[in-house]
């Protein structure tokens, strides 16, 4: 490298790692460790492929999501089991595409049209299995399936769709262990984003509090609250959070020191520090996707343009 030359831009070698590391005419890998095509994080990124002007890239992550569409209208995640957070998440990257895709308006309402299946008298989202949670999260991350579902309620003028959303919302929200930073830094944030997004601003600032009290002077934030180690997802979407929640100094200090772990690929670890037990050997494509957000963020508040 010649000393004169500037350096990438961070979000730059970030969405390079994302070129790199998509399944040509596909999706984007689930991890370096593991690179097979991921639905959930490929339908949540097209959203953040529209902010950075790669629309044709959105465009492909559509068209394939939807060939993979399951008759009843759900998504099937790597391992072929339609869980419910992954549909809602693939729903996110419809509700961005509907206008620009064929066909993403029909496969939209039929996603949406599964997901009020899911749902059950109590007001608690069901998903068809649990398996992968075990041991790391729990059914709380069902608060970020339900701002899509809500989205796609405006999109196709379906009231249903919205009334479903606010239901299971309240369900989740008599829950004493939904605010409190009380599991991994990557799950809390789902709700934390959630309850952003579902207009529940004093909640979020209520489990932001908790965050606060755990960043370091160096931006860093324990993956949880108890341990040394970090998780760079959750630091990027509580950048997010506190973007959203008018904190932006907190939210670029996180960044910062993402910046900091920034592998030379472009993409993140899932965990750095001594202990880390949160994929520390794979680059996760999520972490990316997040880090890209808060970025997106970061400069529309600044006044630039990506």
């Amino acid at each position: 490298m010649f000393f004169w030359k500037k350096k990438k831009p961070s979000y730059e070698r970030a969405m390079d790692w994302f070129k790199a590391n998509m399944v040509p005419g596909q999706g984007i890998i689930v991890h370096t460790r593991q690179p097979v095509p991921y639905p959930e994080v490929t339908g949540y990124f097209i959203p953040t492929l529209y902010h950075w002007n790669e629309p044709e890239l959105a465009r492909t992550c559509t068209r394939w999501l939807m060939s993979i569409q399951l008759p009843d209208g759900a998504f099937p995640a790597p391992d072929g089991v339609p869980y419910t957070f992954d549909t809602a998440q693939i729903m996110r990257g419809l509700c961005a595409a509907v206008g620009d895709v064929d066909g993403a308006e029909d496969s939209l309402r039929r996603a949406s049209d599964w997901m009020l299946t899911q749902v059950d008298a109590s007001g608690r989202l069901n998903t068809p299995s649990t398996e992968l949670w075990t041991g790391i999260a729990s059914d709380l991350i069902h608060t970020y399936a339900l701002p899509p579902l809500a989205e796609a309620s405006r999109l196709l003028g379906v009231k249903e769709y919205e009334d479903a959303a606010k239901f299971v919302l309240e369900h989740y929200k008599q829950r004493d262990d939904l605010v409190p930073f009380n599991r991994l830094s990557h799950f809390h944030a789902y709700a934390m984003e959630a309850l952003c997004e579902m207009g529940e601003l004093d909640l979020a600032r209520q489990g932001m509090a908790d965050v606060a009290r755990v960043q370091r002077s160096d931006g860093s934030i324990s993956a949880y609250p108890d341990v040394e180690w970090v998780c760079s997802t959750g630091m990027a979407q509580y950048a997010i959070v506190w973007y959203t929640l008018g904190d932006p100094a907190r939210a670029n200090r996180a960044i910062d020191y993402l910046e900091k772990i920034q592998n030379k690929s472009g993409g993140f670890f899932g965990s750095y520090g001594k202990g880390a037990q949160y994929i520390s050997g794979g680059e996760i494509s999520w972490g990316v996707k997040y880090f890209l957000d808060a970025w997106q963020l970061k400069l529309k508040l600044e006044g630039k343009h990506v």
